[in-house]
């Protein structure tokens, strides 16, 4: 029997995602016949090296959100100690993570944009950066930690700015209109959802609380769009370099009509498996199963040694 070990939790502001994640995924992985050892990740470095050593398992499922978990730092520990672990590597995880550098990569292989800029919050708190509304964003966060929306006639820009404790930061046009995300397993895209809520945006909260946002699979929207989310999600997902898993979330603008302007976000190389979150229920809808999802996971983990 395969010997399975699951890092879960973290130090990143998305610890409570990832222990969601994580249960769900020890009970699938046994259900699928492995031997599970959960693996709770705290501050403490040499606690982790050492539970993945003692004993060493067959593979590695990173459950992780967030930094330390997404961005590279805990896959190079992996690496180092030449364990498989599940979804993308060290340079694709780090790149993702990186808006500036994620888009970076996208503009590169002609992907569709918006308009953005990195800036500092004295310069938000200047002046606007771009024509109103725009959203302010973290760089190096996930899970739209840190995100608002400035529009025309709020005053809150000085606020955001004085306030900010996130790390570098990212300004960019707000498209109206609606929110799709497309799963990527693997070589396949595997659908388009449409995402709605009852609140502000898309955010936290939306992303996580029981009622906080609506699915809709797939979503009815133009069949051009369908077809062109799965095709650019399956592109970032490629030029990124992932592997085995990811999320690309789109900003659609129908306003004027359909079919209307698709934008890419960002690629989501650790998409959350939560009762609420959007890679199980793609699959699902897909005929597959989540502990088979996650028993595909783990195996493209070893095949991959």
């Amino acid at each position: 029997m395969k010997q399975v070990a699951v890092l879960y939790g973290g130090i990143s502001a998305e610890r409570d995602v990832s222990l969601a994640t994580g249960e769900q995924v020890i009970a699938a992985l046994e259900q699928a016949g492995f031997a599970v050892r959960p693996i709770d990740v705290t501050e403490d470095l040499g606690a982790l090296v050492s539970a993945l050593t003692h004993p060493r398992p067959d593979a590695v499922f990173n459950a992780l959100h967030g930094r330390f978990g997404e961005d590279g730092c805990v896959q190079g520990v992996l690496d180092w100690l030449n364990l498989p672990y599940t979804h993308s590597g060290v340079r694709a995880s780090a790149i993702a993570m990186d808006k500036t550098a994620a888009k970076a990569i996208f503009k590169a292989h002609g992907l569709p944009l918006a308009r953005h800029l990195e800036i500092t919050p004295e310069e938000l708190e200047a002046q606007d950066p771009l024509p109103r509304p725009y959203v302010v964003k973290p760089i190096q966060e996930g899970s739209s930690v840190g995100v608002s929306i400035i529009r025309t006639g709020d005053n809150r820009r000085g606020d955001v700015a004085r306030s900010w404790k996130h790390g570098r930061m990212m300004v960019e046009e707000f498209i109206p209109g609606r929110e799709l995300t497309v799963a990527v397993m693997g070589d396949r895209a595997l659908n388009v959802t449409e995402i709605s809520t009852h609140l502000a945006f898309y955010d936290y909260e939306a992303k996580y609380a029981d009622g906080g946002s609506q699915h809709v699979l797939p979503a009815r929207v133009h069949p051009e769009i369908l077809a062109q989310a799965k095709e650019v999600a399956l592109a970032a997902h490629k030029a990124l370099g992932c592997r085995g898993a990811s999320r690309s979330d789109f900003r659609y603008d129908d306003t004027a009509g359909e079919p209307g302007r698709l934008v890419l976000l960002e690629v989501n190389t650790q998409p959350g498996m939560t009762p609420t979150s959007l890679l199980p229920e793609q699959a699902a809808h897909a005929g597959i199963s989540f502990p088979e999802l996650c028993r595909w996971l783990v195996e493209e983990a070893l095949h991959g040694t």
